[in-house]
């Protein structure tokens, strides 16, 4: 059996203290520990730029951050390019799509030496066009995609992919073994007569401990056994000769073939309907438009470090009310995490003091103000009616 296994390692950069130590210590420490314990066992990272910054500056991780580097050395860690602030690539201005990915590339190669990155996660795994031609023009090879992605046939993992449009090679994960907890779902697998599988799988990393505790320690049992061989994502792509050319959809690891075909792909973050959804992108945009107009602005490394925390794809995620709990996941929906975005969105612009008139200046303010009293008027409506207060 086959196992690539592609982890995502984020928490937003303005997410609270406690919250990325708990992920850290039950997760990522736990991670490395087992590639530590198993030195033939291979995984690929997409360690997002904005944890890393956090892991060095403020919570000074310096040994984790160095063994991360050594298991990259060995070659048991791929790392991967992404948007180093976790940005929807495909709603935000291409102008901010790259920056965000340099970002990232830059930030690995200070923390984790001159790696050389082939491979790209896109945040949420959100593809367009567009973004895939930027992300090969940047010198990236591959993508690691949802297998919804592709439009007519099913994925057959012996073979390779292509996207037409940009001419990267696809690595498709498996919706339903990524889904799973992946460990128990290898070890049934692995106890069958056939088990000659190649599984894919790309999921959270808060998965291995956070928001599964594993008592039974199945992750630790499948990294011993001798029928599962590991590869990189780089590996698993080269292997595939013979690539078939194949047009992709729009799309999101989260998305259905129905949201696809009604030109929904990225409902979670912005769904037509969803009114709260239409007026963040309103306010996004104004900050994304001025930050782009403005870069001669004394202020304007302020605005950016606002802009890009305030564009985190978790603060639509959080507006969309989807029930993931059978993901080993919450509601998405929380209030506070959604006016954390506002805010930053709104401190983005007011840090333009020098360069906006009093009228811009206004309308984000009491855009901002509206989408504060929409927000919590919809919460409170639903508590009350659920009489849980």
């Amino acid at each position: 059996m086959e196992w690539i296994n592609i982890l995502h390692l984020y928490q937003p950069a303005n997410l609270e203290p406690a919250k990325v130590v708990e992920a850290t210590q039950q997760s990522y420490e736990r991670i490395v520990r087992a590639l530590e314990q198993h030195p033939e066992v291979k995984m690929t990272l997409n360690i997002a730029g904005c944890l890393v910054k956090r892991w060095d500056e403020e919570f000074h991780y310096d040994d984790l951050i160095s063994r991360i580097r050594t298991l990259v050395e060995r070659g048991q860690i791929e790392l991967l390019g992404s948007a180093a602030y976790h940005a929807l690539l495909p709603l935000v201005s291409i102008e901010e799509a790259e920056a965000q990915i340099i970002d990232q590339s830059e930030i690995l190669r200070k923390y984790f030496g001159a790696i050389s990155l082939k491979g790209f996660f896109l945040p949420e795994l959100a593809y367009s066009t567009e973004v895939a031609k930027l992300i090969k023009r940047l010198g990236y090879e591959w993508l690691v995609l949802d297998e919804t992605s592709l439009s007519e046939a099913k994925v057959d993992w012996s073979k390779g992919y292509i996207d037409q449009a940009s001419g990267l090679k696809i690595a498709f994960r498996a919706r339903n073994y990524s889904e799973s907890y992946v460990p128990s779902t290898l070890l049934k697998l692995a106890a069958r007569p056939d088990h000659s599988h190649t599984i894919v799988s790309a999921s959270d990393a808060e998965l291995y401990g956070l928001r599964h505790l594993d008592p039974l320690a199945e992750f630790e049992q499948v990294l011993k056994l001798p029928n599962v061989n590991t590869l990189t994502g780089s590996e698993f792509v080269s292997s595939r000769q013979n690539a078939e050319s194949v047009v992709l959809h729009p799309s999101s690891w989260q998305s259905t073939k129905k949201e696809i075909l009604n030109n929904n792909p990225y409902k979670l973050w912005s769904d037509p309907k969803n009114k709260l959804h239409r007026d963040l992108w309103q306010l996004a945009n104004l900050a994304q438009d001025l930050n782009r107009k403005h870069t001669a602005d004394k202020n304007i490394w302020w605005s950016r470090w606002h802009l890009v925390r305030g564009l985190a794809s978790c603060v639509w995620w959080w507006a969309s009310s989807h029930d993931f709990r059978k993901v080993y996941g919450p509601v998405a929906w929380n209030p506070d995490e959604i006016e954390k975005g506002i805010n930053e969105l709104v401190r983005s612009i007011r840090a333009l003091e020098a360069s906006t008139d009093l009228d811009t200046k206004v309308a984000a303010e009491k855009l901002a103000q509206r989408i504060r009293k929409d927000i919590w008027t919809r919460h409170w409506k639903k508590k009350i009616g659920q009489k849980l207060i």
